[in-house]
């Protein structure tokens, strides 16, 4: 097994996890098998208990993991399916020890951070390196880690430690070093800074690492004599110091990496020049271009709690984008806060109330996110009821498909006080209730949590066409509440349909309105398994709908392959791309543009 290590300096969120699942992409590109691990310091055991406004959203695995959201980025960029030992944090280390010191595993011995801690490192990331994640038999070629933080963290000291020893356990030519680190531009003088990157250097180079390769993030590109500086400082050979520079898209990162051969660089480290071949890029390639000319917009208002950062929902946003490229239409996100369309916002704060309702009416579809807790509850309602009532686009995801039920419930069965059980424990039209199996002691882990099996139900339903005229579809859950089964003949009767079930018939999973152009609930995140090249089927048919395409994508039944005569055909994509009746080249990542939390999103 060979091990690529990402590490970042100077600051955080300089996009270690883009750069991890871009050098995974073009390792890949290279006929290698790639898995990755992504190691967090904190000391929670997982990402399920934080708030999105702290740490952004939380990813849901197939094995019910919930984790940090660059493993988000590795399953989009890698097309893969990991597991949550593939997210390595201090809590689950120093419980896996304790376990083990409980059990008298250590013989009495004086546990102790080195070498116990240290040890229980390196095993885990060797352990959980040889599980297959790309559908294959046996181990891959190269496993990708990304240690979070920044160099020089508290909390981070025993990975480094451990990474250390662990670099020197697998011996030369199997251990790659690539250090994500600052460049800055002071605008007084214009000059590109090195010694924030230095003194990154020489802080990992006394913690026993040196990196082999330098990624520079910078606005523009780095000039020559930068480099050579660095390399002259940092140890460097100045082929291996590569530039990050500002760029439209995310998608242009592994072909950044490509032109500066960071691949040979990698390969070279690794003793794989003989054995991979050159990077075969040419899909990524295609849908990048696409990306970058697209001008036909459609507009999407997002109706959620967390609005005020747009990594709570991450995946939902690359599920939008995925689905957007391929219907050849430039995503527009409209932030609403569910708060801001409320009654009370009116009398507090027209102007807000105002702009709000301008956004959503101005929207040419609508998706309602999962989320907790009972703030904003009541704007997600009236949203829904707008769209229901003006024929416009909906998606609602988890909470958003219950809210749609309890908006149906109130305003089309004449159930006034109809609600969920929790945020009105006491109504007496409970719609949506607690799922029994969960918990309500323990916050961690209790949830409905990864995937399990959807079976349509009504098998001439939008949702089973996208599908690909599926009978099943194996999704991702996360929730606590889920739709009343004893409520469901009296929705059914009034003409909202529960198209979906899980294999009892009791759990309600999606539902439709047939009376609408486009007004669908799902209880699962279909975000989670979203991809650049095969866009999740329920966003696929809000952007169809809301971009007027909705009857040709059901006319394939959900194969977005087929849905235009330039579109990706045969999975290889066959693009032309014009601007005012000119055929444009490819910008191979020269345009400068936004790549800092990689939303690819016009606010």
């Amino acid at each position: 097994m060979k091990y690529v290590l990402v590490t970042g300096g100077v600051v955080s969120g300089l996009g270690k996890g883009v750069t991890a699942s871009s050098v995974g992409v073009l390792l890949k590109a290279c006929g290698l098998r790639v898995t990755s691990i992504k190691i967090d310091p904190y000391l929670n055991t997982d990402a399920g208990t934080m708030s999105p406004f702290e740490h952004g959203e939380v990813f849901v695995l197939d094995d019910g993991g919930e984790v940090d959201l660059d493993l988000g980025n590795y399953e989009r960029f890698l097309d893969v399916k990991l597991t949550r030992d593939n997210n390595i944090t201090t809590g689950k280390i120093y419980q896996s020890v304790l376990d083990k010191e409980r059990r008298g595993d250590y013989l009495g011995k004086t546990v102790q951070v080195v070498p116990h801690i240290t040890d229980a490192i390196q095993e885990w990331i060797e352990r959980v390196a040889m599980i297959p994640v790309d559908g294959k038999e046996g181990p891959a070629d190269v496993c990708v880690i990304e240690l979070g933080g920044t160099i020089g963290d508290i909390e981070s000291m025993p990975f480094i430690e451990a990474l250390g020893q662990f670099s020197y356990h697998v011996g030369p030519g199997n251990f790659c070093l690539i250090h994500v680190s600052l460049v800055p531009v002071l605008n007084v003088v214009g000059e590109q800074k090195t010694k924030p990157t230095q003194h990154s250097v020489r802080g990992l180079r006394g913690l026993g690492l040196t990196p082999n390769i330098l990624a520079c993030r910078s606005t523009k590109a780095l000039n020559e004599n930068v480099k050579a500086k660095l390399s002259q400082f940092c140890h460097v050979p100045v082929e291996n110091v590569v530039t990050l520079y500002d760029v439209p898209n995310i998608w242009h990162i592994p072909l950044l990496l490509r032109d500066q051969k960071a691949h040979e660089a990698i390969l070279k480290g690794l003793n794989l020049l003989g054995v991979a071949g050159e990077p075969d890029l040419q899909d990524w390639i295609t849908r990048t271009r696409v990306y970058d000319v697209l001008h036909e917009t459609v507009k999407i208002a997002m109706v959620g709690k967390y609005t005020g950062l747009s990594d709570s929902y991450l995946s939902v946003l690359k599920a939008l984008l995925h689905a957007s490229v391929v219907c050849r239409r430039k995503l527009v996100v409209e932030w609403v806060a569910a708060g801001d369309l409320e009654d009370v916002t009116a009398k507090e704060a027209p102007d807000v109330y105002k702009n709000a309702w301008n956004l959503l009416k101005g929207s040419d579809g609508v998706v309602v996110p999962g989320g907790f807790g009972d703030r904003g509850v009541q704007g997600k309602i009236i949203a829904a009821k707008y769209a229901r009532e003006n024929k416009v686009p909906f998606l609602g995801i988890c909470l958003g498909m219950q809210i749609a039920v309890i908006e149906f419930a109130q305003s089309i069965l004449g159930l006034h006080d109809a609600n969920s059980t929790e945020f009105d424990p006491q109504t007496s039209h409970p719609c949506v209730i607690f799922m029994p199996e969960g918990s309500k002691t323990h916050m961690g882990g209790t949830m409905r949590l990864g995937s399990r099996r959807t079976y349509f139900k009504v098998p001439n339903c939008k949702s089973a066409k996208l599908y690909g005229n599926a009978s099943f579809v194996d999704e991702r859950h996360r929730h606590r509440y889920e739709v009343n089964p004893d409520m469901v003949p009296q929705f059914e009767n009034a003409g909202l349909s529960f198209v979906g079930s899980d294999e009892t018939g009791r759990r309600m999973e999606v539902i439709e309105l047939p009376s609408h152009p486009y007004f669908v609930g799902a209880q699962f995140h279909p975000e989670f398994k979203s991809r650049p090249g095969k866009p999740s089927a329920l966003f696929l048919g809000l952007i169809a709908a809301a971009s007027g395409q909705l009857d040709a994508v059901l006319q394939n039944y959900g194969n977005a392959s087929k849905l235009l005569p330039n579109g990706m055909s045969n999975g290889k994509p066959i693009v032309k791309s014009y601007q005012n009746g000119n055929a444009i080249k490819s910008s191979n990542g020269s345009l400068n543009g936004v790549y800092s939390n990689g939303n690819g999103v016009h606010h």
